[in-house]
């Protein structure tokens, strides 16, 4: 469908951080915030797979460059977030690609934040030590 244009953007969203996907027909780099996805990340190969997730379901590992601008949350909420828009990326460069990421759950926002903390509390449910006397 979408395969005339050299690029498609999608956004991707987890907890408080926000990824730009542009999605650029190449050999399967991904860059995050200008650098490498290993150098951005770091050592952790669970994180670096839970990125990939969408491509190798579609088997568009190959196919597709990556470039991601994130900011905002931690690294695992950031990555979460550039697999949401590689996701619905996706989906927009191919509507076969639904089905397949959506019974996988990768289409779906996880709304999941974190609580606010209310008064009279050490956080948002957590009480102070009770001393009887």
């Amino acid at each position: 469908m979408a395969d005339n244009k050299e690029m498609i953007m999608a956004t991707g969203r987890r907890k408080c951080a926000i990824a730009v996907v542009k999605l650029v027909k190449g050999k399967g780099r991904i860059f995050v915030n200008g650098k490498t996805l290993q150098a951005y990340i770091g050592n952790m190969p669970a994180v670096e797979m839970m990125v990939y997730r969408p491509l190798v379901l579609t088997e568009n590992q190959e196919k597709y460059d990556v470039r991601v601008k994130a900011v905002g949350g931690g690294i695992v909420a950031q990555a979460a977030a550039i697999r949401h828009g590689i996701s619905r990326a996706l989906v927009k460069a191919n509507e076969e690609y639904k089905n397949v990421l959506k019974s996988e759950g990768l289409l779906t926002r996880d709304a999941r934040v974190k609580e606010r903390k209310k008064y009279g509390r050490k956080k948002a449910r957590k009480r102070f030590q009770f001393s009887k006397r």
